[in-house]
């Protein structure tokens, strides 16, 4: 894959940094780590340079948000409520209403969460989908998701320019930061779904 993607870029520039930098938002398991450090190091020995690069690199981000963000859109509140209705739903000990709040949290907090979660691996291409079945302001989602995205390549283009030859030795760094976020996240999973059955639990009681 990496082999791949390097022989992309040197062979199509901005065009390949913009088409896969587009793909990763779509599928988050292509490393977006290797495309803008090595893009940075390409700045230092080709006639590419930073600013278009991360222009490039950005629009990419944002077209692959879109993408996910008209999924989310499509697979809206209401069909999720018809699937919390079924079996499924049953099974999970999910209701309507639940859905209902976590939509309304993230009509009131979305905003720094698209715009933080740029920076965080996997979350930052699939808080996108919420955000469509949200139906977040199409406006505020390109806002924040463009200047997120932005600071996150800009600071990894830098880095690769910074660094030159030696930039896949900083991949070990990155992989170390993802592998710290995904447990972080998993922590947090965990313990969000033990309280909220907690508190179901405490309420299905009362009544």
């Amino acid at each position: 894959m990496q082999e791949f993607i390097l022989s992309f870029m040197e062979q199509f520039g901005y065009l390949g940094v913009f088409l896969l930098i587009t793909i990763e938002n779509v599928f988050p398991p292509i490393p977006s780590e290797v495309i803008l450090l090595f893009g940075g190091f390409m700045t230092t020995y080709t006639k590419l340079n930073i600013a278009i690069m991360a222009i490039s690199a950005t629009l990419g981000s944002v077209l692959g948000a879109i993408i996910l963000y008209y999924i989310g859109k499509i697979f809206n509140k209401e069909r999720l409520k018809k699937i919390i209705s079924g079996k499924l739903g049953k099974i999970l000990r999910l209701k309507n209403s639940d859905i209902d709040a976590a939509d309304r949290w993230f009509d009131t907090r979305g905003q720094k969460t698209v715009f933080l979660c740029r920076f965080v691996p996997i979350v930052r291409s699939l808080i996108s989908i919420p955000a469509g079945m949200s139906e977040m302001p199409l406006g505020k989602f390109l806002l924040y998701t463009t200047a997120g995205s932005l600071i996150w390549n800009v600071v990894l283009i830098i880095i690769g320019s910074i660094v030159g030859n030696n930039w896949s030795s900083i991949l070990n760094v990155f992989d170390t930061y993802q592998n710290i976020v995904i447990v972080i996240l998993g922590v947090i999973f965990i313990g969000f779904v033990f309280w909220f059955y907690k508190i179901k639990s405490k309420n299905k009681s009362k009544n």
